[in-house]
C-alpha cells in the first residue's frame, strides 16, 4: 500500500508552497508529494517544487477539467468565491492508496505522514478544532432544523485544509450527486465569510463516510493548530500549546494573510527560508497612510464608539 501527500497550488502561492515543503522535508525526505494545479498558471511552481523537493504533477488533468466543467454546470459561476478549491477532490482518484491533503498556508512540525496510521482503524481523518466554534463557516441552522444532520453528527465538521483518507472511497458520481443535492439547498450552507469547498465537502463526508476520526480527540488531548490562536509559545522553531503542554503538529494560517507582522510570522519566515538554494521571499512594502487617511480613520472609529453607546 502506497502513501503520499497532495497539495494544490499555482505560481501565485510559490512562497507558501516552499515554506510547506521545507517543513515537510525537514522531517521526511522520502514520502512522495503530488501537486494538483489550482489553475493553468502552475508551470513555474511545478518546476521549482519538482527540482528541489521531488514534487510531481497530478497525472489525470483530464479529470480535473471534467470536475471544473461539472461544477460550473451545477452551480454556475457565482455560487463560490473560489471554485478551483474543489480541484483538491482529485485526491480520491490519484496515485496514493492512502493520502494526506495539506493546504499551502501550513507548516508542519513532525513527520506528518505518520498520522495516516489512524487509517488502520478509520476511513477518514482530520485534525482541527473547527467544531469547537459550532457550525459557523460550514452550515446554517437550517441543516439542524430540517434534520439533515443531528447535533452529534455536526460535531464532526472539519477544516478543509488538512485531512486524509483512502483512494476511491468517494466516486466521481458521489461528487456529482453531492453537487446536485447541495445546489438544491443553498440555505444549508454558510458562505458568509467566502468559504468555497469547505461546506460542500463537509456535507459529502458526513453523508458518505461514517468512519471518521478527528485527531484532536485522541487520548491525552491534542494541541491546537490555527494561526489565529494567540496563546501558542515559541520554542526554537516549533510552537507549544500550553493548554495541553504539547508541541503543535502543524500551524495553519487559515483566513490570515501571511506577511510581515502576521501571527507567528517568524515561524513562517524560518521555514520559507530554510532552503538556502532558493532566494528569500520578497514582500512589497505597504504604502503608508497619509495624514488625511489617518484622520478619517480616527473619525470613523469615534463614530462607531458613539453609535455603539446609543
Amino acid at each position: 500500500m502506497n502513501r503520499g501527500i497532495y497539495i494544490i497550488a499555482n505560481d501565485k502561492v510559490t512562497d507558501h508552497a516552499i515554506a510547506l515543503l521545507n517543513s515537510i522535508r525537514l522531517h521526511d525526505k522520502e514520502t512522495p508529494i503530488v501537486m494538483i494545479p489550482y489553475d493553468d498558471n502552475y508551470h513555474n511552481i511545478a518546476d521549482t517544487l519538482g527540482t528541489y523537493y521531488g514534487v510531481e504533477i497530478y497525472e489525470d488533468l483530464e479529470f480535473i477539467d471534467r470536475l471544473s466543467i461539472k461544477l460550473h454546470e451545477v452551480f454556475g459561476n457565482k455560487f463560490f468565491a473560489r471554485p478551483n478549491q474543489f480541484r483538491k477532490q482529485a485526491c480520491w482518484f490519484g496515485a496514493f492508496d492512502e493520502f494526506l491533503y495539506i493546504d499551502t498556508d501550513i507548516v508542519v512540525f513532525e513527520k506528518i505522514i505518520d498520522n495516516l496510521n489512524y487509517l488502520n482503524k478509520y476511513n477518514f481523518i482530520c485534525c482541527d478544532y473547527q467544531h469547537a466554534g459550532g457550525i459557523t463557516n460550514v452550515f446554517t441552522p437550517k441543516i439542524l432544523e430540517e434534520k439533515v444532520f443531528t447535533e452529534d453528527e455536526v460535531k464532526d465538521i472539519f477544516n478543509g485544509g488538512f485531512w486524509g483518507s483512502k483512494k476511491n472511497l468517494i466516486s466521481e458520481q458521489d461528487l456529482y450527486e453531492t453537487f446536485a443535492e447541495c445546489a438544491a439547498h443553498p440555505e444549508y450552507f454558510d458562505f458568509s465569510q467566502k468559504t468555497s469547498d469547505q461546506p460542500i465537502i463537509n456535507y459529502m463526508l458526513l453523508k458518505r463516510i461514517p468512519s471518521r476520526f478527528n485527531i484532536v480527540r485522541r487520548e491525552g488531548k491534542a494541541p491546537g493548530n490555527w494561526g489565529g490562536s494567540h496563546h501558542f509559545q515559541t520554542q526554537g522553531n516549533i510552537l507549544i500549546d500550553p493548554l495541553v503542554n504539547q508541541p503543535l503538529q502543524y500551524l495553519h494560517w487559515a483566513g490570515i494573510r501571511i506577511e510581515p507582522g502576521c501571527p507567528y510570522w517568524e515561524i513562517w519566515e524560518y521555514y520559507r527560508n530554510l532552503n538556502l538554494a532558493l532566494p528569500p521571499a520578497v514582500f512589497p512594502e505597504k504604502p503608508k497612510k497619509s495624514q488625511w487617511e489617518k484622520t478619517l480613520e480616527n473619525l470613523k472609529n469615534q463614530f462607531r464608539k458613539i453609535k455603539s453607546n446609543l
